[in-house]
């Protein structure tokens, strides 16, 4: 499987300070706004977002003078997701809200990579059980296509155009130790020539 790194950590800080600039521009300015991220790493993109907001508009920042949990909060998905019923386990995560609750709040919900959709629709149900914002926007790293649902990210950080099969990993240093996104390819099958056997015709499962 070939690996190739499309962004780094240099690249990563600029798209998240652009993102944050047009959060700004289009709530015009802080208020009334919080975020928050879909773990795992949607919610450590929502604190990075957090601190960058707070150092261009200082007074978006808390009573204490940082993010802290009255602006930025993580939404867990797990229970809501639709593939739970397909034998796909995953671990959930906590939900914090912040302080100041979300009803009558701009929402911008924080992800790392959007896909085929589902897990922001998964994260819309999550929202509905929690408050009434007064609107929600999405806020992606990565945009890599091939989307399953009408979603479509307000804010992106970079379009990554990418084959239906090839898969987009990101990594940050608060979890894996270093900050990149990284395309995957699948391995080449062999062909019936260079395995020496009779070729056969692929079933989709």
């Amino acid at each position: 499987m070939g690996t190739r790194t499309v962004l780094q950590q240099p690249d990563i800080t600029r798209a998240l300070t652009r993102i944050a600039h047009e959060i700004l521009e289009a709530n015009h300015g802080g208020s009334d706004l919080v975020l928050l991220g879909i773990p795992t790493r949607g919610a450590v993109l929502a604190e990075r977002l957090g601190r960058i907001l707070a150092d261009i508009e200082p007074e978006w920042a808390d009573a204490r003078g940082g993010i802290g949990t009255e602006r930025v909060g993580a939404l867990d998905v797990t229970m809501h997701r639709d593939d739970l019923g397909h034998g796909i386990g995953r671990a959930p995560h906590r939900t914090t809200i912040p302080t100041s609750g979300i009803d009558g709040k701009v929402v911008v919900l924080v992800d790392d990579v959007l896909y085929s959709g589902r897990t922001v629709r998964a994260a819309l149900d999550a929202l509905q059980g929690i408050g009434r914002p007064r609107a929600v926007r999405l806020a992606v790293l990565v945009d890599r296509g091939h989307r399953q649902l009408p979603i479509r990210a307000d804010h992106v950080g970079k379009n990554l155009p990418t084959a239906s099969d090839e898969r987009v990993t990101l990594h940050l240093t608060e979890t894996d130790g270093s900050d990149e996104v990284l395309i995957e390819q699948p391995e080449q099958p062999e062909t019936s020539a260079q395995s020496g056997q009779p070729a056969t015709q692929g079933v989709e499962s």
